[in-house]
């Protein structure tokens, strides 16, 4: 085992599905969390921020679970940790704040003991415990992926985002769990449907890896599972119908929501009109919503370890508030 002694983590949040990729689409953003994970005599949590208010403090920690299954996998034994976490990721929004757990806790756990593991392992860890390839996909490796899992293992493949991508998120201020928008999906879909969703995916998938971003708005479209969650994002409708009218390349609940998504042209001059559009249009459904404008986030999980002779020994928390200042 490693001598490390603690170790930090800095991961990126993501949305999935981009429309018409349920389950196999993800784009890493430039919004984080920071974990710092170390050997400890008794296990403590420091968690910071608002978004860390309902977060479990004893081992029931999602971190501290995928933790001892990084241990278990690799075979050692570290029982207890102190960990502190930081994160402007809010939960249950539809922006991988579960999968940036699951990644980030996993990697700080694989690099703590020497990093055994690859990250095509933690990858399948982090799909088997997220049962979607996606968001975990997408923190742990940056850029937009595309991947498929068969119960045991995920394939991937990671793309460059386009130079001028940039993105507008609007997050409603109420949460939505994934396994509820997961209930009112239906059991089965028509050929149609199917067809339908196969091709944009694939024009899709095809646009963001040749840059073409006059194809985006034809191919972020779904019969897959937005009409479906519509009725739980009071306003989605609208806004699905009308956002490209008002400058965005196209639009999509970001992964189960009820955060929506815009991909936009970053030379676009009517930005301030799309989010005004957007912030407007969820206000008349009665849903209070704050906007973001993000870009996508090129690099994946990142781990370092704390060295306390040199830069990295500053305290977590000054840490991160150089981090978010910056």
């Amino acid at each position: 085992m490693s001598n490390v002694r603690k170790v930090r983590v800095k991961v990126p949040a993501s949305t999935a599905n981009l429309g018409p990729g349920f389950d196999t689409l993800g784009m890493a953003l430039s919004l984080y969390a920071w974990i710092e994970m170390g050997e400890a005599e008794q296990t403590e949590f420091h968690l910071y921020g608002d978004e860390m208010k309902e977060v479990a403090r004893d081992k029931s920690n999602l971190i501290y679970k995928v933790a001892q299954m990084v241990f278990d996998e690799a075979g050692v034994s570290v029982p207890e940790l102190e960990i502190s976490m930081y994160s402007e990721i809010p939960l249950t929004r539809g922006l991988g704040s579960s999968a940036s757990a699951i990644i980030g806790g996993m990697v700080a756990a694989n690099a703590l003991i020497g990093s055994p593991l690859s990250h095509e392992r933690i990858f399948d860890m982090a799909t088997a415990q997220e049962k979607h390839p996606d968001n975990v996909g997408a923190s742990l490796f940056g850029g937009i992926i595309a991947a498929a899992w068969d119960g045991s293992h995920a394939d991937v493949i990671r793309i460059e985002p386009p130079d001028d991508l940039e993105t507008l998120v609007v997050i409603p201020e109420f949460e939505l769990a994934t396994s509820k928008a997961r209930e009112v999906l239906p059991s089965s879909v028509t050929v149609a449907d199917a067809v339908y969703n196969i091709s944009r995916s694939s024009l899709l998938t095809g646009a963001l890896a040749s840059g073409r971003l006059d194809l985006i708005g034809a191919a972020m479209r779904d019969r897959l599972h937005q009409p479906y969650r519509a009725a739980l994002v009071p306003g989605m409708e609208a806004v699905l119908a009308e956002a490209t009218r008002h400058g965005a390349l196209g639009i999509a609940l970001s992964g189960a929501g009820p955060t929506l998504i815009a991909f936009v042209d970053g030379r676009e001059s009517r930005k301030s009109e799309l989010e005004a559009f957007l912030t407007e249009t969820m206000r008349k459904h009665g849903i209070e919503a704050r906007t973001r404008w993000l870009l996508p986030c090129r690099i994946g999980a990142l781990a370092e370890s704390v060295d306390e002779n040199g830069m990295q020994s500053q305290s977590f928390l000054d840490m991160i508030k150089g981090e978010v200042r910056s």
